[in-house]
């Protein structure tokens, strides 16, 4: 055998090199870093203090507002001011009962501030018996409760008896109620509630989901905790990897084994998936006896249950075989409604599920034209998103197309909405985007001589009015974007004691909804309390809307109480729009 051949000088030098460098470089490496000095952690804020015959005020100044005299508190997250009375400068942003600020106000003196006689409410049997078996599940040592009567059978204020009826059990003293947005509506909702069916002498705290930062960062600042908390409109935390997952788990006590409050979590439309059900984790851990630890990873805990899912390229997935589906729904539904005591309720309306039906709209000549071009300037954006796997591209192409879609039936929706109030109706419109649907359909019907009551954009109205407007007959058509937590039935009760217009109530989404939950809720803003609405999806015609639309209102009767009963939609969508490859949250979330 040959020997091997001899590199030369010139080689043999330069490879001892390299091999000394990479020895040395080694060498470097292994070498222990020192390790950088801690960062002084910053000092807690300190909190105020109420002097002979003062107070501690915590002022709900909004942002950017002045506030003469008004000082910043980090740890109370909010504007203070300590004296005897209020000056008036800072009386504008006195908080009202209920309020976040005024909670914190009431935990900070020695006495709460008195609160305002109220108008009573007297409730409904339904909403005694619903307490009842809540209070039941919480005396037998629940964790968590679902409450998922369908929209307007009246969860508010069967969740208000539930707490109270808790209180008469063990020591409550602090209760959190999260609600959904617009603040200015959902908070008032609640707050006049509490005081219309008696507060129990608890101290109650409601804010919404969008501030539940703010919440906790007070109980940590404050140590103060809370002994029920109130979960309205659930569904907004069924996803783990969310900030505000993160501040729920830290209010509601969801990683804690003692000294967590009972919650009870309030939505008729809990989940798309049995995915999205973190926040019944703790009760799921109760159920079967095992260690809250084991449930924090729900999926995984899941699958080690028999549920058929499993992990793909955007975290786990449901199966889309409906056999399996159905066996899981079943297991999930055993798991609550099958216990003793039950750990849900779910009741439909007892004045039926809502009508909703297809609006086809024939595009014109020239509408058709436009419509395509869009339709193909979207197919060509998507297939090139997709070969490179650009998520971001694929979202802003869906979202672009939909809006233009849209955009190009403002006037069919116009129209439509001019006929129901000539027929003498109030006329809901939901509309998913602002400056290509809500303004033009609004400018449109005011220059028509109707007037407009308007719920949408970031502080662009007095949402609270606008609905009133509304609802008093002032304005026969309300335009909004929110999803939940407004009221616009015919006859509803109002806060001065009168009652809405008894003119019967129509509802049109202008476009097509791709998320059951949202559409159900939608729905349940007239169609709820005793009263009917129908509702109508408007559509172009002869397009991939019309498909869409199809699907949405074949899946809309069976998308309730039961978690997945429409991520077969979803997907169906999404195979439409050649978007299948796109997380489900470019679909279900804006």
């Amino acid at each position: 055998m040959p020997g091997r051949r001899r590199r030369s000088s010139r080689n043999t030098t330069s490879t001892t090199t390299r091999t000394t460098t990479r020895t040395t470089t080694r060498t470097r490496a292994a070498a222990p870093r020192k390790r950088a000095p801690a960062k002084p952690s910053k000092p807690a804020a300190e909190l105020p203090i109420a002097g002979p015959g003062e107070r501690v005020w915590v002022l709900a100044v909004p942002f950017r507002a002045p506030a003469p005299g008004a000082v910043w508190n980090a740890g109370l997250q909010a504007h203070v001011w300590v004296g005897g009375e209020l000056p008036a400068a800072l009386v504008p942003y006195d908080p009202p009962p209920h309020s976040f600020e005024r909670f914190v106000e009431d935990e900070l003196n020695a006495s709460p501030r008195p609160l305002p006689e109220a108008r009573p409410l007297t409730p409904r049997d339904q909403q005694c018996d619903g307490a009842d078996v809540v209070a039941a599940h919480a005396a037998a040592g629940g964790r968590v409760f679902l409450l998922g009567d369908d929209p307007g059978v009246g969860k508010t204020g069967t969740a208000i008896l539930a707490v109270k009826a808790i209180a008469e059990q063990r020591d409550v003293t602090r209760v959190l109620v999260v609600a959904d947005r617009p603040a200015a509506i959902t908070i008032p909702h609640w707050s006049r509630s509490i005081a219309g069916f008696g507060d129990g002498g608890l101290r109650w705290c409601v804010t919404t989901w969008d501030r539940l930062g703010k919440v906790a960062a007070v109980q940590r600042a404050t140590g103060a905790r809370f002994d029920v908390v109130v979960a309205d409109e659930a569904h907004m935390v069924r996803h783990t990897t969310t900030q505000r997952w993160k501040h729920w788990k830290a209010v509601s006590g969801a990683g804690r084994v003692k000294d967590a409050p009972y919650v009870l979590a309030c939505t008729a439309t809990p989940a798309h998936t049995p995915l999205e059900l973190p926040y019944l984790a703790p009760q799921f851990a109760v159920q079967h006896g095992e260690p809250l630890k084991d449930w924090a990873d729900l999926p995984a805990r899941l699958a080690a249950r028999g549920f058929h899912v499993e992990r793909g390229r955007y975290g786990w997935q449901w199966t889309e075989d409906a056999d399996e589906r159905r066996a899981d729904l079943a297991a999930l539904q055993g798991w609550l409604a099958e216990a003793d005591p039950p750990a849900t309720l779910h009741r439909p309306a007892p004045w039926g599920p809502v009508s909703v039906s297809g609006a086809p709209v024939a595009l014109t000549p020239a509408e058709r034209a436009s419509y395509e071009a869009e339709w193909s300037e979207f197919r060509a954006e998507m297939q090139l998103a997709r070969r490179g796997r650009q998520t971001a591209r694929g979202r802003a192409a869906l979202l672009r197309f939909r809006q233009k879609a849209g955009l190009i039936r403002v006037q069919a929706t116009v129209d439509w909405v001019k006929a129901q109030v000539e027929a003498e109706r109030q006329v809901a419109v939901s509309v998913e985007f602002v400056e290509t649907a809500a303004d033009p359909i609004r400018e449109a019907l005011i220059a028509a001589g109707i007037e407009v009551a308007g719920i949408y954009g970031r502080d662009r109205f007095d949402v609270e009015a606008e609905r009133l407007r509304f609802q008093r007959g002032e304005a026969q058509v309300c335009v909004f974007t929110v999803t939940a937590s407004i009221s616009l039935h015919a006859g509803e009760l109002l806060p001065d004691g009168a009652h809405a217009s008894e003119l019967p109530r129509v509802g049109l989404f202008h476009q097509p909804r791709f998320s059951g939950i949202q559409a159900r809720q939608v729905t349940g803003r007239t169609h709820r309390d005793g009263r009917t609405s129908p509702w109508l999806v408007a559509f172009a015609e002869d397009t991939v809307e019309e498909q869409v639309a199809r699907v949405m209102v074949e899946r809309l009767a069976v998308t309730g109480s039961t978690a997945g009963a429409d991520t077969s939609a979803l997907q169906e969508i999404a195979e439409l729009l050649d978007a299948d490859w796109l997380p489900g949250t470019a679909f279900t979330e804006g």
